[in-house]
This record gives structure tokens, C-alpha cells and sequence, in this order.
């Protein structure tokens, strides 16, 4: 059961499964212009492929030079407005569109695709942002059987992705509204940290895979490799799932522990970016300090600097970890477990392990 995508061993792995797929409109989601056409057929492979990534828990998106009002108008017409999140509609660049959709779900830009019937449009978008994939819409029947769109398993979490997403959107504009503090303690946030079962590694296997910004190492693991982990006395392996008042944020963080006689490790740490202001990443981190220093055992951490993962260093800082060791790739940190910082008020928080 190894992963094709999954590199093993706990090698890196740069090749990244699209998150968004982003459409163009015209001669594209349907067949006709907008604002010249008074009858705007969709085409059906289209819808189609929208449906088959939507269950596959790839997202989607709009960038189209059109009058925004009319083109949603027609999109909730004809019934799949909702589909897309963060659409961008209006007469600036299509660059400029997909980087400010990248922005809004927080993604990096190669984790997303770009279909455009017109050449033009295409190229300025990958001379702008060099590792989108565009695909020209004459072939979007096939975008379904490219590999980069085919997750190695599709979980609970994979189907939910896009409610989740819309719930994101729920409370930004929640957050718009209130202090920092004030809006954290407002959401009742419930976290749940617990060692992994068997039913918890085709997701863990996948935030491996997709999170690149808040993996501490970059490491991605197969599933197989996870359950020797979660069934080996040497290691823990820890997932978190978390909740608020507006729904299920579905599992957004894991950590792998290497428990020696003397010293633990922590081999990796990821978090879900959706989760990145809610400081959980901070209270898993509290949760294993604790452990640790319970079981009388120093405490390190493995951490590898890519080009996006400095908030996950900023995280093991403000968790009073140090430096202590570097090969320059991988950095060695050592934790001062006799100042631990307190749980935060905000969280009802539900431990278990390691």
C-alpha cells in the first residue's frame, strides 16, 4: 500500500497534488461571452469535472474578465455559484486574479491549476506565477485523469473540504468585526489531541502531502510508514481535530514523536493552514513539552528551513525551543521544559497520549 506521491523514509517530497482548480468563464466553464450571448450553455464536461474534483476534495475558483454581478447572477442561475469559492471577476489580469485566490485560501501558488481557453491568458498567468499549471480548455475532459489530481485516498475530511472552506469564510467576516482576543473567545473552539488510530492514516498520510507551509520538516510519509510508526512502542503518533461554533475544521494537525530512553524527538509536526491564527500548533507543541518533562525525558525537535514553513520555526521559538545543532539543512532544537507555557484560555482542549 506505499504512496506514489508519498516519497518514504522521511525524504522530502516537492511535487504537490492541486488544491484549486481556477476557471475562466468565457469559452471556458460555458460556451458563449457573457455579456454578448443572451443564452449561456455550461459545458457539461466541465460541470462534470467540477463534481468529480469537488468529491475528490480539490477546491475551485473563478478568474474571468467579466462584469462581476452578471457573471455570479449566472453562475447562481444555473446552479453552481457555490461551488467556487473567493471568485475573482472584474477587468484586472488573470495573474493577479489567481494570486489573490491563492492569498484568500491561503495556498501556495504551485498547489494550483488554471483552465483558460485563450492562449494569451495562460501564458501571462505562468510568466506571472511560473508554477501554476495552466491547461488549455480544449482538454479540460482529462483534467480528472491527470495524476496531479488524483489524492491517494479520499477521507471524510477530503469531501467536507469545500463546507469547511465556506465556513472559513464565515468567520473572517466574523473576525472582521471584533478585536483578536474578543473573536478567538467567541468561536468555543474544541480541540482534540489524541494518539492516531488505523482509521485516522489516510488522513494523516495526506496532511503530509498537502500541507507544505506549517510542516516542520517537509517530511511526507506514506501510509504504511505511518502505521509502523503509530504501532511501534519507539514513536508516537499524534493527530488533532478541531471544532468551533461554526463546524468541524475536520483533522488539521499531526506529530510524529521518536521516544528515546533519555530524550524524545519530535520528527514532525504539521499543521493545517487553515488553522494557522488559531494557535494549535502552539498548544500541540504544549501538549508533548508536558509529556516530556511528566516522563522525566528531554525534549528535541527536528526542524527543515523550505521556502515556506518559517512560521512553523517562529512556533517552536515561542515554545521555548532553541537551537542547538545544524548540518545546514536540518536544524536540531532543544526545548526548556521547566517553562512551559500555559494552555490557552480560549480552548477547551481534550488530551490523550503520547
Amino acid at each position: 500500500m506505499s504512496s506514489p506521491a508519498a516519497t518514504g523514509g522521511g525524504e522530502r517530497n516537492d511535487k504537490l497534488v492541486v488544491k484549486c482548480v481556477v476557471w475562466d468563464l468565457d469559452h471556458t466553464l460555458w460556451d458563449g461571452v457573457l455579456l454578448e450571448d443572451r443564452s449561456i450553455r455550461l459545458r457539461p464536461a466541465a460541470v462534470d469535472v467540477i463534481k468529480a474534483l469537488d468529491e475528490r476534495g480539490i477546491l475551485h475558483s473563478i478568474a474571468s474578465r467579466n462584469d462581476h454581478d452578471a457573471a455570479m447572477a449566472k453562475l447562481t442561475e444555473l446552479g453552481i455559484a457555490g461551488y467556487f469559492l473567493h471568485p475573482q471577476i472584474g477587468w484586472g489580469t488573470k495573474s493577479a486574479a489567481v494570486g489573490a485566490i491563492a492569498r484568500a485560501l491561503n495556498i501556495s501558488l504551485d498547489a494550483i491549476a488554471f483552465v483558460d481557453d485563450q492562449p494569451f491568458e495562460r501564458d501571462e498567468v505562468r510568466f506571472t506565477h511560473p508554477t501554476v499549471r495552466c491547461i488549455d480548455a480544449e482538454h479540460l475532459a482529462r483534467i480528472p485523469e491527470m495524476q496531479e489530481m488524483i489524492p491517494r485516498f479520499i477521507t471524510d475530511d477530503s469531501r467536507m473540504r469545500r463546507a469547511m472552506y465556506l465556513a472559513d469564510i464565515e468567520r473572517q467576516k466574523a473576525e472582521e468585526t471584533r478585536a483578536p482576543d474578543e473573536f478567538l473567545a467567541s468561536l468555543d473552539m474544541h480541540l482534540v489531541i489524541a494518539p492516531a488510530r488505523e482509521q485516522d492514516l489516510m488522513r494523516a498520510e495526506e496532511l503530509t502531502l498537502r500541507t507544505n507551509q506549517l510542516n516542520a520538516t517537509g517530511y511526507t510519509y506514506s501510509y504504511d510508514e505511518l502505521d509502523t510508526f503509530r504501532r511501534s512502542p519507539n514513536y508516537e503518533l499524534l493527530i488533532a481535530s478541531l471544532a468551533d461554533r461554526y463546524g468541524s475544521y475536520g483533522k488539521i494537525g499531526l506529530s510524529l514523536v521518536e521516544r528515546g530512553s533519555a530524550a524524545w524527538t519530535i520528527k514532525l509536526l504539521v499543521m493545517s493552514c487553515r488553522v494557522m491564527s488559531r494557535g494549535v500548533g502552539t498548544v500541540m507543541l504544549n501538549h508533548i513539552l508536558r509529556e516530556a518533562r511528566r516522563a522525566g525525558v528531554a525534549l528535541r525537535a527536528e526542524f527543515v528551513a523550505t521556502d515556506r514553513n518559517r512560521a512553523m520555526y517562529i512556533a517552536y521559538k515561542f515554545a521555548g525551543f532553541r537551537e542547538v545543532e545544524t548540518d545546514g539543512r536540518r536544524a536540531i532544537l532543544v526545548a526548556d521544559l521547566g517553562k512551559i507555557p500555559d494552555f490557552p484560555p480560549y480552548m477547551k482542549i481534550e488530551l490523550g497520549g503520547p
